[in-house]
């Protein structure tokens, strides 16, 4: 499995970085697939992997809540994080187990904004998904 953060990167490069990790499944675990940035919205980002040959899955289940967001760029990654792991618990459904099944088949890549997967709730949806699939190989690209 693989992160991806889209942050400092252009479509082009993040695409490249995609493709030579052999991603076949995006999954943008952002809770508003929206971006500022040309090409990381929703529908372009769609459009773009899926020419090349990668599909698309939003899971705004999976997302961090907004309050959370501003908890960590506020500087209390520990409350952000806290907080996550009890959305998780109480909203996710199955949505982890989904995300742990699609993973296990393979060519999966989590994405979000953040650049360092330390700073996101990327780190904490692998955690939650090695618990579900042990010894499971993560690379953050």
């Amino acid at each position: 499995m693989h992160t991806l953060g889209y942050e400092g990167r252009d479509p082009g490069g993040f695409l490249a970085e995609l493709v030579a990790a052999r991603v076949t499944t995006l999954v943008d675990v952002r809770e508003l697939p929206s971006s500022r940035r040309r090409g990381f919205s929703k529908t372009a980002l769609a459009e773009s992997l899926r020419a090349a040959g990668i599909e698309y899955v939003h899971e705004r289940q999976l997302g961090n809540p907004k309050p959370l967001r501003d908890a960590w760029k506020a500087g209390d990654a520990e409350r952000g994080a806290a907080g996550y792991r009890a959305h998780l618990a109480a909203a996710s459904g199955g949505r982890l187990d989904a995300l742990a099944e699609r993973v296990a088949q393979g060519g999966v890549c989590l994405m979000c904004v953040e650049r360092d997967a330390s700073d996101c709730h990327r780190s904490i949806l692998v955690e939650a998904v090695a618990e579900r699939i042990p010894g499971l190989d993560v690379r953050h690209l």
